[in-house]
């Protein structure tokens, strides 16, 4: 491999390569969650609480099989399907009682962060059954809430890790390519919000955002253990118009490329999206810059 790729964060070079082929070759009789652990320790490659950021780790390993740059050892157990996904079925008394009314009509509204939680189980199968996009097991940082409103489930919306080359935004903040290597961490994404098909209820989804942009900074400090400054998202053009971020103060600041992830010859197309940002602190630039 000449040049270096970018994956999950990670640059990829020929010593990454040689060393990850060295780890397969002398311990890979192990299994693969052994050799995406023992890779981990090498780069010292943890999450902000101390552990192992070994499912990246794992889905790195994999991403590199599939561009045969590498050959991972044969699973020690039965591995999955290709396709499989986590189960989301939803309970066969999940409440679909429709519900048309304003937001003061709500004797009680509760936003709950479900991540680690029993409740993260119905937040998966909500995304999976009624979001366009569905529900992927993401391999990094997230979390996830729900919203209910009188006892009854109205809404999903859950971060992510935020992508890791977008032009407009990184012109934004005014980052080169190590500082953003650096900064990307304090940026997160809404890679999922869903008001479920049956909810009618005016202003709900910017209320919703309203609600988000004033607890998910300390949310992410208690369940990571780090600080945040900036909220991303990504609107695509002709499905939607992005009203609601708007009306949540939301920033417009381009439009992505049409490129996708790790898409470095520009084979990879996908829909053109809008890229809105909501900053969690006045400095958010300085802060990504690290001028202070």
């Amino acid at each position: 491999m000449e040049r270096s790729l970018t994956i999950l964060k990670r640059e990829i070079g020929p010593k990454e390569l040689a060393l990850i082929r060295e780890l397969i070759a002398t311990v890979g009789d192990r299994g693969r969650t052994y050799v995406s652990k023992q890779l981990c320790q090498l780069w010292d490659w943890r999450l902000p609480n101390g552990r192992l950021r070994d499912i990246a780790a794992r889905e790195l390993l994999r991403r590199l099989e599939q561009r045969g740059l590498i050959q991972l050892p044969s699973p020690l157990h039965a591995s999955r399907k290709p396709g499989y996904h986590n189960p989301t079925t939803l309970a066969p008394d999940f409440v679909t009682t429709s519900r048309s009314q304003s937001l003061q009509d709500f004797g009680a509204m509760e936003l709950a962060m479900v991540r680690g939680r029993p409740e993260e189980r119905l937040y998966n199968a909500i995304i999976g059954a009624y979001h366009y996009l569905g529900y992927h097991q993401g391999a990094g940082e997230q979390l996830k809430y729900l919203l209910w409103g009188d006892g009854q489930v109205l809404a999903a919306i859950g971060f992510g890790g935020a992508a890791f080359q977008v032009a407009a935004r990184d012109q934004h903040i005014g980052w080169d390519h190590e500082t953003r290597k650096q900064q990307l961490v304090k940026v997160v994404n809404n890679t999922r919000f869903l008001i479920l098909p049956w909810i009618r209820v005016s202003y709900l989804a910017s209320h919703i955002l309203g609600r988000i942009s004033r607890r998910i900074r300390a949310d992410w400090q208690d369940y990571y253990r780090r600080d945040i400054v900036l909220l991303e998202t990504f609107v695509e053009r002709g499905r939607f118009k992005g009203t609601c971020y708007q009306a949540a103060n939301w920033r417009y600041i381009g439009q992505t490329t049409g490129r996708g992830r790790n898409d470095r010859y520009s084979t990879n197309r996908v829909p053109i999206k809008d890229i809105y940002i909501y900053p969690l602190d006045r400095h958010y630039q300085q802060l990504l810059r690290g001028d202070k």
